[in-house]
């Protein structure tokens, strides 16, 4: 398939954000090695999220803010959207059953851990960079809903940032599709109509429509990038370890 941002017109690499990009993936990777998640689930979601970005671009709603350069950048930031997961106990972050409310309110945290750590760390070294502030949008919101029942801070409607909002769409659409270790994924059609049942409860309801436009997009994606057995055997293994090690303490 064709990438979607290489429809758009060829510009010159900037060296400093492709090195950011490549960082930023590399660090992504380290957290998804926790998680029961992949590499392959980071690029589904970028591509996932370019495809919509995309196609939203041209609504009246959006094209002031879905420029080339904004969609470039916030593909690049995405990796790190669950960077917060990095602070989740094991015994919670891997469990294979339903959370308990406690757990599930230590769950909830990984919101505010990544992004009280971005602003604490602009506040120790006096720094400020622009794409930080996708980075921290993405981080704390993506599990807000249109409705406001999301968390952590209940916001709704507009009030959800753009990224945050094209995020939340992305990444349900992938965890509903994608295999676990404790349950397999949904069928491409079965995702598609739990997303647009989620219209203008937990999706921005532009964004279902322009996702409907393109979810044939969205399960080419999903293909091009799919986990591999070596990719869920690293998941198995992961997942017994830390049980292991766990058991043991």
């Amino acid at each position: 398939m064709v990438n979607p941002i290489d429809q758009r017109p060829e510009r010159r690499a900037d060296p400093t954000r492709t090195a950011m990009a490549v960082a930023l993936f590399a660090m992504a990777s380290l957290t998804e090695t926790r998680d029961s998640d992949s590499d392959g689930h980071i690029l589904r979601v970028q591509h996932y999220l370019q495809a919509l970005a995309k196609r939203l671009s041209a609504h009246p709603r959006f094209t002031a803010r879905l420029t080339d350069d904004y969609i470039d950048d916030l593909a690049r930031s995405t990796p790190l959207y669950d960077m917060g997961t990095i602070g989740i106990p094991d015994r919670i972050l891997l469990k294979p059953g339903r959370l308990t409310p406690r757990e599930y309110e230590i769950m909830q945290t990984h919101t505010t851990l990544a992004y009280e750590a971005i602003v604490r760390a602009e506040q120790i070294l006096g720094l400020h960079a622009e794409q930080l502030q996708l980075v921290k949008e993405l981080v704390h919101s993506h599990h807000e809903k249109w409705d406001g029942s999301g968390y952590p801070r209940g916001l709704s409607g507009d009030a959800i940032p753009v990224s945050a909002r094209l995020l939340a769409v992305a990444d349900v659409y992938d965890a509903l599709i994608s295999d676990k270790v404790y349950k397999s994924g949904v069928s491409h059609d079965k995702a598609v109509g739990i997303i647009f049942q989620g219209r203008e409860s937990h999706f921005d309801p532009d964004m279902v429509d322009a996702f409907m436009d393109i979810e044939a997009e969205f399960n080419a994606i999903a293909q091009t990038y799919a986990d591999s057995e070596q990719d869920m055997q690293k998941k198995i293994d992961y997942l017994a370890n830390a049980i292991a090690e766990d058991a043991e303490m």
